[in-house]
């Protein structure tokens, strides 16, 4: 029959006349109303061409293709009767895709997710959970460490984890299955590796073991033993003094004293980063010292009033801020950067603020700083701080900025020379305050005072600016008053 129909389409038939009468005529009366067929290749390509039913159908012009039952349903009522039992509804081909699912159901892999559009692998660092313990739905199982965060793998499903297929310290992309839970339970051994019972060939070669070390001294001592001769005793020769070290070779200290321990990447992408900054940067430091008179008694006259209305304290983090944002509005080239042969001008105010954690350096933005009062900031800067020593901040969060401020001071830096932060073009470093004599209205006077240093882009900023902005800095910490009168 198919031959027939071959035939007649390469002749250049109808659909009509293929799947008309004659087709009713050739098929068998006993065959089922749910017969389905399957064609090869060459035939799909042979009927699909020539059919206009087959492209009414929603097939896309291929008989015995896997459809869905829906498009069946829908389409059936155009369809001759004639031709939906050679319409396949359930191809032995047809395969469904289900996220974190095993072949029988029961078991799910957990994979490593999304890490972020720059991120496009990472180091598996360590295992938060052991094969037969129990997991819940989007528990933490493994830690993924990348350049810039620490990423959790969570469990897909509910169960009990039976096995790990990667290793500490592996690299990893995202989609890479790590892990097998088993939603039932079955199959999974809940003894630890150090606590399994020894096989019966171990004990046994181990018994063997034990009975051959037995009889050893018993077959030694039923040996004769030989006479030694007698000889006279020879003169030792005298063993020769230690080498005494040239006083020109080093004495380095022995190994067992040193410990090798290797980068993680966060480490190694700073690393690399500061280092490129160093590289690329004609890098330029300026000073400037600040009197914190001012700023530190408005923070204690409106502390207690502060925390009641706006549920967060006010500290000295935000006053630098909104001092930076005075300083970048009126020096815009310090919120520019170079970017090849032209000069990008931001119109944008994205404050980032170094945090050192304990697994290292993170910078996470607050985002339009300019339109952000002081009890919008502190907030900010705490929600961010606590995301960042946790673990929990997102790349997203630490991406972008056009401005960083570093405060060395809360660890008891006195003075220092920050490093950009690319593609930033200068970096604002605070210190530590310390009581210092000034000589103010003609009197020497104990003030608590701070340096600030400014680094810049010396191939994009002049000096001018820069200690343009440094002063701008320094005018509203000193008298936070400026930034209500706009002066």
């Amino acid at each position: 029959m198919w031959a027939i129909i071959r035939r007649k389409v390469v002749n250049g038939s109808s659909s009509a006349s293929v799947f008309g009468r004659p087709l009713r005529e050739t098929r068998p009366v006993t065959a089922p109303a749910t017969r389905s067929y399957s064609t090869n290749v060459k035939e799909r390509l042979l009927l699909g061409r020539g059919s206009k039913i087959v492209g009414s159908a929603g097939l896309h012009g291929c008989l015995g293709c896997p459809i869905s039952s829906k498009t069946v349903r829908e389409r059936k009522q155009n369809v001759p009767r004639e031709v939906l039992p050679f319409l396949q509804t359930d191809s032995p081909n047809y395969m469904q895709y289900r996220s974190f699912s095993s072949d029988n159901g029961d078991l799910v892999d957990a994979v490593v997710p999304f890490m972020g559009e720059s991120i496009t692998d990472g180091t598996l660092a360590n295992f938060l959970k052991q094969p037969g313990d129990r997991v819940e739905v989007d528990e933490p199982i493994a830690q993924i460490e990348t350049d810039k965060v620490t990423i959790d793998v969570a469990s897909p499903e509910a169960g009990i984890l039976q096995k790990f297929v990667a290793n500490e310290g592996d690299t990893v992309e995202p989609g890479t299955k790590i892990a097998i839970i088993s939603k039932s339970g079955e199959g999974v051994a809940h003894v630890a590796p150090s606590e399994q019972p020894p096989s019966k060939a171990d004990s046994k070669a181990s018994a063997d073991k034990k009975n051959a070390v037995k009889e050893k001294p018993k077959e030694e001592t039923s040996l004769p033993k030989p006479k030694a001769e007698t000889s006279p005793p020879r003169p030792k020769a005298p063993s020769p003094p230690p080498s005494k070290p040239s006083a020109t070779e080093p004495q380095l200290p022995p190994k067992e004293r040193e410990r090798r321990v290797p980068m993680t990447r966060l480490r190694k992408r700073v690393a690399t980063r500061l280092k490129d900054s160093q590289n690329t940067f004609a890098m330029l430091t300026t000073f400037n010292e600040v009197d914190m008179t001012g700023l530190m008694k408005l923070r204690s006259d409106y502390k207690d009033a502060f925390v009641e209305k706006h549920g967060v304290k006010l500290g000295l983090m935000s006053g630098f801020v909104k001092a930076a944002v005075s300083g970048l509005q009126n020096q815009p080239i310090i919120n520019a950067v170079i970017d090849g042969d032209d000069i990008i001008y931001r119109d944008y105010i994205d404050i980032s603020i170094a945090v050192g954690t304990p697994k290292g350096l993170v910078v996470p933005v607050i985002r339009n700083a300019n339109k952000m009062n002081f009890a919008e900031i502190e907030k900010e800067i705490n929600t961010l701080a606590k995301k960042a020593n946790d673990g929990s901040i997102s790349i997203d969060e630490m991406a972008g900025g056009s401005f960083t401020i570093s405060n060395g001071g809360v660890y008891g830096s006195l003075l220092s020379t920050p490093i950009i932060n690319p593609p930033q073009s200068a970096i604002l470093g605070m210190h530590s305050i310390v009581n210092r004599p000034m000589f103010v209205g003609g009197e020497i006077v104990s003030r608590p005072m701070m340096y600030i240093a400014l680094t810049y882009d010396h191939r994009l900023i002049d000096g001018r600016e820069a200690v343009f902005f440094l002063r701008r800095i320094k005018d509203v910490v000193e008298d936070p008053r400026r930034l209500l009168l706009d002066i």
